[in-house]
Parts: structure tokens; sequence; C-alpha cells
């Protein structure tokens, strides 16, 4: 029987003879009726607010599971137990739009540290089939243990926690979900197993380690208010130049709009020709960002975002023609006209660096380079859909407080293309986690 469908009774059970730490009981706990009431109202919230829930999940295994769920509610829960019971619905979705989190993890964390407690104390690469290895120190400091393939974590086999992890994430393919889990990896693991004081790893080789946890925010939550961690310009030799966008969703607009003025600036002083453009740890934000920021100094012809779109009409937006709960297709003729007559326009070559943690916004932005020859898509092989739901609308679990997502629109390419399915490279070459350099010389050793 997979792991989500496996008894969550069975499951507590198992992760305790493992010799797996628990983790802390929470002074709430929940009763059965209000993880059910809370379980109708993620159901309730898909049926008025996506377009299509057919479109990334299967609706006779949805129903399966919410039947599978309910029926495995035999007595109260605290918040993390419910969470690890409802999330397993995120694979079953199979949209990273469509998703059941955990809110506020940097406030989790700093919440846990205050108290005295800590996290997994490594930043770590997790593959689909569930293998784990060290990538740096947690918050993203060089470890001497990076490339190093960790077997067991204070007991029980690593593979084994990747697939009970997995088994909770949310994201299109396994492949994306996979790349989220190495992201967010110590969050995950004390949410769902617990947070030791101590962690003791069977490494490849045959050692065994016994680690501190830290106290440190995992680089994913630490580098998210910080303006230098998410954008920077670095010039590179042979009149090149890599700029890297790390979110599309940055709160001040304008603070981003001003660093690629000067970005593009310093582009057209050195005499850059070749332009290396880093959104594989980009997870989208507001396409406004990309248009008024990137595409005026790189589009040479009229483009639009998306060719079409389904959506449903949710309570708000509303009008004459589109009453509530109706769900319309729509084409998309709006075209954006390129600023010719900007002085920093850039005329070199353009390459978009895309890997498995480019996301919806962003994937948009590599459909409109692809699609008009703005510049070459570079990378590994897509693990995301080029047709990317949107709009999506957060709610608070009434009960519980955690997190849903739901999309109520669907969009079609520019080209209106359906196929490939996935996000497909014009020039597919290796991104190893471990280097990130590795992708932007082999690019440059191109271009």
């Amino acid at each position: 029987m997979p792991l989500h469908r496996r008894s969550f009774l069975a499951l507590s059970l198992l992760l305790g003879a493992a010799g797996v730490v628990r983790a802390q009981p929470s002074a709430t706990r929940y009763t059965t009726d209000q993880v059910r009431a809370d379980l109708r109202f993620i159901e309730q919230a898909i049926a008025a607010t996506h377009p299509d829930p057919g479109f990334s999940t299967d609706p006779a295994k949805l129903q399966a599971a919410y039947r599978d769920i309910a029926a495995q509610l035999r007595a109260p829960l605290t918040r993390d137990q419910v969470w690890r019971l409802l999330a397993t619905l995120n694979p079953v979705f199979a949209d990273a739009h469509l998703a059941i989190t955990m809110p506020d993890g940097a406030g989790q964390c700093r919440t846990l540290f205050d108290g005295g407690g800590a996290l997994f104390p490594y930043e770590v690469v997790v593959d689909a089939g569930g293998a784990v290895t060290i990538r740096a120190e947690l918050g993203g400091g060089a470890s001497e243990l990076a490339g190093m393939a960790v077997n067991a974590i204070n007991g029980m086999p690593a593979q084994r926690v990747a697939a009970e992890l997995l088994a909770r994430c949310h994201g299109d393919t396994p492949a994306f979900r996979a790349s989220l889990l190495a992201m967010r990896w110590p969050f995950l693991y004390w949410k769902m197993f617990g947070a030791p004081t101590v962690f003791e790893l069977t490494t490849a080789d045959g050692r065994t380690l016994r680690v501190a946890a830290a106290a440190r925010l995992p680089a994913y939550l630490a580098a998210q208010a910080q303006f230098d961690h998410q954008f920077a310009l670095r010039l590179l030799p042979d009149q090149a130049a890599l700029l890297t966008l790390g979110t599309f969703a940055w709160p001040d607009k304008q603070q981003f709009l001003a660093f690629m003025a000067q970005s593009f600036t310093r582009i057209r002083e050195h005499g850059v020709r070749t332009l290396l453009i880093d959104v594989r740890d980009n997870g989208g934000g507001n396409d406004d960002f990309w248009i008024d920021g990137l595409l005026r100094y790189i589009a040479d012809k009229p483009y639009r975002w998306a060719s079409g779109y389904k959506k449903k009409v949710i309570a708000g937006r509303t009008s004459p023609g589109e009453p509530l709960g109706a769900v319309i297709d729509g084409t998309i003729d709006k075209w954006v006209q390129p600023a010719l007559s900007e002085a920093l326009r850039f005329k070199g070559a353009s390459y978009l660096l895309v890997g498995s943690n480019t996301y919806s916004s962003a994937i948009l932005l590599a459909n409109v380079m692809q699609d008009f020859g703005f510049g070459k898509l570079v990378g590994a092989a897509g693990v995301a859909r080029v047709r990317q739901s949107g709009g999506t609308q957060n709610f608070v679990l009434p009960n519980t407080g955690l997190a849903l997502g739901v999309p109520r629109l669907i969009f079609n390419r520019p080209s209106a293309a359906l196929l490939p399915d996935l996000l497909q490279p014009d020039i597919v070459l290796p991104d190893s986690p471990l280097d990130r350099q590795q992708l932007v010389d082999a690019v440059l050793k191109l271009a």
C-alpha cells in the first residue's frame, strides 16, 4: 500500500518503533469533528474556486483520498499531526498552486529556537527516488560534508524518511516535489519527526556521525527578506554577465525596478554581449516585474504573456456576463509593445537559466522568452508544467489554521501549444545542485 494511504495510527506507531524522536506535544489538540470540518472546507473551497481540478488531479483518486483521510480520524490531533494527515492530499493535487501547507515557517522556527529547540543541521539534496545528500550547513554555509550521501537518520533509512516527506509535498511532478523537499527539508523534517537535539547520521562510507541540531533558519527562509540574496548582477569574462532574479514577489517593486535599471546600465557600460538570466530558484510572483523590469530591456517585438485562459468566477469578481461559479474560457488579446526607444535595451545574446525550482510567473516568463525568441532556455529538463494555474486564492482552515492555496485560473502559453507538457529547455544541460556555477560555465562555453 502506498505510504500516503497507510493508516495514520499505523504510521505513528511505525515512526515510534524506528527510534525517531517524536514531535513535542502541542497544548492544543483538535477534535475529530474539527478536523473533519476542515477537510470539508478544503473540498468546498476547491469546488468553489478551481476552474478544472482535473487539470492536475484525477477526481476519482482525490475523492478516494478524502474518504481515506476521514476514515483515519479516530482521536484528537495536534496541528502538526493534522498537517501530516491532510498534507497527504498534496501529491494527489499534483499542482504547486493547489496545496495544504504550514503557515509562517520562519515564525514557527523562531518560536522553536526561543524555546531551546533546533533543526536538522544541514541543507540537503533529495532526488525523486528519495536519495539524500548533504549540500551545505543549515543556512547555506559551506560544509566539509557537502556531497556526502546519507544512508540513515536516527536509525531510520534516509530513503524511508524522504518517502514519508515526499508523500506530503506539493508540486506538479515527483521531481518537482523532490526539489521542494530538498529546499524545505529541515522545516519539514521537524514537522514530521520532531526536533531531536542530536542527529545520528550514517553516511554512505559507513561512518556514524553525531551532530547537534542547529538553531538557524533554513536558507530558503533566511533569504526571503534579503534583497541581495534574491537579486544580483555579476560581470563575467569575455563580455558576459550573470543576472540573478530569485523572485518576482519582492514587496517593493520600485526597489526591484531601480536594481534592474542599474544592472542594465552596468551591462551597457561594460559592453556585455552575452547575458545569462538565472531564474533557477525563482518560484514566481507578479508578471509585471519581468514585463517592466526585464523584457523592457530585451524584447524586440510585441508579445503576450499567454494566449488563453480558463477561469472560475468567484465572489467579488462577478459581472453581468460572468455569474458566480461560472467557468469561462477566454482569449488573451492584449499585446505588450516593445520599448524600442529604451536607451539601455540589450541587443546581445540572452540565455534564461531554468531549473527544478523555476515556477509560476517564472514559467510564464520562460514561455514568453521561448515563444517569441527573446532568448534561449538552458538547463535540466523541466519538471513543471508550461500550462500554469494561477490567480491563487489563499485560505486559512477555520479550525486548525493550516494554509490552503487554490488557483482560480489556468493559462495557455503564448503560442497556444499544448505540448510539451513540461517546460523543455532549448539547450538541455546538467545542473548540479552541489555546484551552481557548473551550468553557468557550460553556457559560457557554448556562447
